[in-house]
């Protein structure tokens, strides 16, 4: 078998060279003598040349043909040099799968008892184990520092500013005067101190709460009966997360009509709250005779880490520079107003005017398109502010070195690898507490029900998000999860590479958010244009876009 790998690479590196074009030109001398008796060909001519030397426009033509050959030689070694290499990974593959190793034979260890068959089939690994921290910068930071990729941000800062001078000039035809309205802003953040309050309502009971059960629970253990505390426990301990991050929160925007964007930071709170806690012993140490619950600062410091995944120590930066967290903070500011002008100049204007009628085609062909450049903005917008801006200041303040909070998705040629890349923060944690402990359950015979299971919980806690802050139900962020986005993820999987894959993922995920812009605006200004007085839990859930027309728009 060895000789076999071995013949196989030196095969490949001894391909034969393929041959030199030749150049006739280039084998006279060009050291600027000829002997006594050369001639050269000129002009189809044979001459000698007065002194032996070669006249100046025919060196300069020799040396142009060398510099060909030249570059000649370089690309054919090139690909020569790159083939090798290939043929000689290949067979290195080929040679390291054929040398895995086998079983090893029952004459090398003991038989296993029955007792610790069952303990090995049941071995559950720890929670976290296989996420490493590690200190590392994120990414765009890596690549600002490029100029060309700087080119881009700084395309986009004056795609911003072309926004604000074009609405200055618009307000200033219509009105005569310059309008610095920001009235969509302050609508979208609208009963900020209720928001706060209820914040920090949320943030101290999960200080408090959780940690102060997992306490008296460890204690609990040295105790006769630890099953029945272990039951007691845990019951109040869901019976909190129902109520306390459940419901409450929930029940607070929905009753008080909290405009989106304040409802948003609610319930993003509410999840990370719940991502924190969903599993109960994610922070026990399995060290020492009994369950240890961490220190409250380790605990703290969790909590307002940029991570879902626990560890007792993270690596650490030793200085923080408050310089690069003013600068992200003011750039998520930024990002807040460019979104806002987004929406002001490219999805207003064309929803709230247009004609709400029944279905047509036509009509939905063209407003599709129509919003997928704001659609694409608010994306770009989105994973700016808060993967890198905004985690990256909380990460600063906190020390936090380890930065990979996305990885360049934007190169994915799939949509299994861009899932994977998009957002790591949330990836680690459905790999870890909601994928992997799905494998345990099923002890690793239902891979494809897992990743279903997985998709599932994603598309549901997203529509979730948008119903809530919306204060409607239209789930088309959970069909285009659950239908496109699982389809996508088996046929755009990671053997497809090649540019070709990467512009389908970028033209599905275009399409995906002029889809999304698109009839979530309508069904917003529906709701306004077509209020129902007392609905029926079905008229709840029949999108009021399909049946508002323009006579009750009237109305």
């Amino acid at each position: 078998m060895e000789s076999h790998g071995d013949s196989g690479v030196l095969r490949s590196r001894c391909r034969p060279v393929p041959k030199m074009p030749t150049f006739p030109d280039l084998d006279e001398p060009l050291n600027g003598q000829l002997s006594p008796g050369k001639h050269q060909l000129e002009n189809g001519e044979i001459r000698i040349t007065s002194n032996g030397r070669l006249e100046m426009e025919h060196v300069i033509s020799k040396k142009l043909q060398l510099k060909r050959k030249a570059e000649y030689l370089k690309s054919d070694l090139m690909r020569q040099f790159e083939g090798q290499v290939s043929d000689f990974m290949d067979s290195l593959i080929e040679e390291s799968a054929s040398l895995e190793p086998a079983p090893v034979p029952a004459v090398f260890s003991p038989p296993l008892s029955d007792k610790e068959r069952s303990k090995l089939r049941h071995f559950r690994p720890p929670h976290g184990q296989g996420k490493l921290f590690v200190s590392r910068r994120s990414l765009l930071d890596e690549l600002f520092e490029v100029n060309h990729i700087r080119t881009i941000y700084h395309m986009f800062i004056a795609l911003l500013i072309l926004f604000i001078l074009s609405t200055l000039v618009v307000d200033f035809i219509d009105e005569g005067r310059l309008v610095l309205d920001f009235g969509l802003l302050v609508y979208a953040f609208g009963q900020f101190p209720l928001v706060v309050c209820t914040w920090i309502c949320m943030f101290l009971s999960v200080l408090l709460v959780p940690y102060s059960l997992f306490h008296l629970w460890a204690q609990s253990q040295s105790h006769s009966h630890p099953g029945m505390y272990s039951l007691l426990f845990g019951s109040v301990f869901l019976l909190y997360q129902a109520l306390g991050l459940g419901f409450l929160p929930t029940y607070m925007a929905v009753t008080n009509s909290v405009p989106p964007a304040s409802c948003f930071i609610i319930i993003l709170e509410q999840f990370i709250s719940f991502s924190y806690l969903m599993r109960s012993l994610f922070f026990l140490s399995s060290t020492g005779p009994g369950p240890v619950v961490p220190q409250v600062s380790q605990y703290l410091y969790f909590l307002f880490a940029p991570t879902l995944i626990y560890r007792d120590k993270y690596p650490r930066n030793p200085v923080i520079r408050w310089g690069y967290v003013a600068t992200k903070l003011l750039q998520v500011l930024g990002c807040l107003f460019y979104a806002y002008y987004v929406f002001v100049r490219l999805c207003i204007p064309q929803f709230h005017s247009i004609g709400l009628q029944l279905f047509d085609l036509r009509a939905m062909v063209l407003c599709v398109f129509n919003s997928i450049l704001p659609g694409v903005l608010v994306l770009f917008l989105g994973f700016f502010a808060f993967l890198h801006c905004w985690l990256n200041a909380f990460a600063e303040m906190l020390r936090f070195a380890d930065r990979m909070f996305y990885k360049d998705w934007w190169n994915s040629t799939s949509f299994a690898n861009y899932y994977r890349t998009w957002n790591v923060v949330v990836h680690d944690w459905l790999y870890y507490y909601v994928y992997r402990d799905f494998l345990w359950i099923s002890q690793k015979r239902f891979r494809p029900a897992a990743m279903l299971f997985v998709f599932t919980v994603s598309a549901v806690v997203h529509e979730y998000i948008l119903a809530v802050c919306f204060g409607f139900f239209y789930p088309v962020l959970f069909c285009l999860f659950m239908c496109f986005g699982m389809m996508f993820n088996f046929i755009l999987h990671d053997q497809r590479k090649g540019p070709i894959w990467n512009i389908i993922m970028w033209t599905s995920l275009f399409l995906g958010q002029g889809v999304i812009i698109c009839l979530y605006s309508q069904e917003w200004y529906a709701q306004r244009y077509c209020p129902l007085k007392e609905p029926s839990f079905l008229e709840l859930l029949k999108p009021r876009s399909w049946s508002c027309q323009r006579g009750l728009m009237g109305n």
